[in-house]
């Protein structure tokens, strides 16, 4: 089986989610979203595969989040998508997509569901 990990290196769920798909010899493709970021387009069909919107995947504790003003429930889903395409950091993680479907991985174990 194959799998697409949105990977933070930094975080411990992420990490843990990495380790678990490799202990279960998935063929794991990373990608380090923080270091090549998402393009709008990218974003959208994500979020298609998730069945989310960008509010229901967007991390509230980062400083992005305030500084932009992301909280103002008139924003657009399209508005949303270009703030987390410019700061990556706002988008939550690790998500994971198999050909089983697509999840925020949070809590870990969710990611069973996809295999």
């Amino acid at each position: 089986m194959q799998a697409t990990i949105y990977h933070n290196p930094y975080c411990s769920k992420s990490r843990a989610v990495l380790e678990w798909l490799t202990k279960q010899d998935v063929e794991v493709e990373v990608v380090s979203y923080l270091e090549q970021p998402l393009t709008e387009q990218e974003l959208q069909d994500l979020l298609a595969k998730l069945a989310v919107s960008p509010r229901e995947v967007m991390r509230t504790d980062v400083p992005a989040y305030q500084e932009q003003g992301l909280s103002d429930e008139k924003l657009s889903d399209k508005e949303l998508i270009a703030a987390i395409a410019t700061a990556p950091a706002l988008l939550n993680r690790p998500i994971v997509v198999t050909e089983k479907g697509a999840k925020l991985c949070r809590p870990i174990e969710l990611v069973e569901t996809l295999l």
